[in-house]
């Protein structure tokens, strides 16, 4: 069965010697390596997931970019058609943000906008954001971001799905939103956001399967089954750890299906 993960990254050094990421390492466990690996390190983690593309995004935060959109555009085009961009922008800039993510759509073909409200502490309510939503409407792309708790040593309050993610959902009701990372945890309002909202989705990135909420879990099995989108968070979880026990779920074929790869192609519809 083919499966999409829809939030991964590719490192560079400056991403992985942040020192943003120090508290996440120490309660995770999570193991980054020393330094910027070779590209073919992560297709080697997909495949031995069988994972068969990965949204790949860029990272951009209050001190410039940690990934840049131009070198996702790079290891995309090395990938050999495994990896796909996501486009990330500086909100401190709001006119050069909305040309950075035109160019990043219309010339280097990338897939959606991803911004982490916990990296700039201000949440997706922020003026900021306001101009980049409706250029997503307009390029007809979906706006990413994480919901729930920072494992980093930021405040979490921006991260809240209601009132957040609910009210830019209401101002834009024509623009799909992926919030990563489950929402934990305030899983069930993202869940109710979700139920909500026609346009709103949930990933399940920085979440292996035996940490998934059951309030997920029934949500996914039931009346959420066309709303949850597989995702890793790597390269802090790799796949192979993300799907780890996976078949405990016991999700009938067609939800299996709809998890790991077909919620990605309707949600991102420029996917191939």
């Amino acid at each position: 069965m083919p499966i999409i993960d829809v939030w991964a990254q590719h490192p560079t050094r400056r991403f992985i010697q942040h020192d943003m990421f120090d508290s996440l390492r120490n309660w995770s466990g999570t193991s980054l390596p020393p330094d910027q690996p070779p590209l073919s390190v992560t297709v080697a983690a997909m495949d031995a997931a069988a994972v068969d593309l990965a949204l790949i995004s860029a990272w951009y935060g209050p001190e410039g970019a940690l990934i840049s959109n131009d070198e996702v555009a790079a290891f995309v085009a090395e990938s050999g058609g495994r990896l796909a961009g996501v486009a990330s922008v500086d909100l401190r800039k709001p006119m050069a943000a909305i040309r950075e993510l035109r160019r990043a759509v219309t010339e280097l073909g990338f897939k959606a906008l991803r911004i982490v409200p916990w990296v700039w502490e201000l949440p997706p309510t922020d003026r900021r954001y306001y101009p980049l939503y409706a250029e997503c409407v307009e390029l007809g792309i979906p706006f990413c971001t994480q919901a729930g708790h920072t494992g980093p040593l930021h405040p979490s309050e921006p991260g809240r799905p209601i009132p957040y993610l609910d009210q830019v959902a209401l101002d834009f009701p024509e623009l799909t939103i992926v919030a990563g990372h489950i929402g934990y945890p305030w899983t069930t309002e993202m869940i109710a956001v979700a139920t909500k909202h026609p346009n709103v989705y949930i990933d399940t990135s920085a979440h292996t399967v035996r940490r998934y909420p059951a309030e997920l879990v029934a949500y996914l099995k039931s009346h959420g089954r066309g709303k949850v989108l597989f995702g890793t968070n790597y390269p802090m979880i790799t796949p192979l750890k993300a799907l780890d026990e996976l078949d405990q779920l016991g999700l009938d074929e067609e939800t299996r299906a709809m998890f790991l790869h077909g919620n990605a192609r309707r949600v991102f519809q420029t996917l191939h």
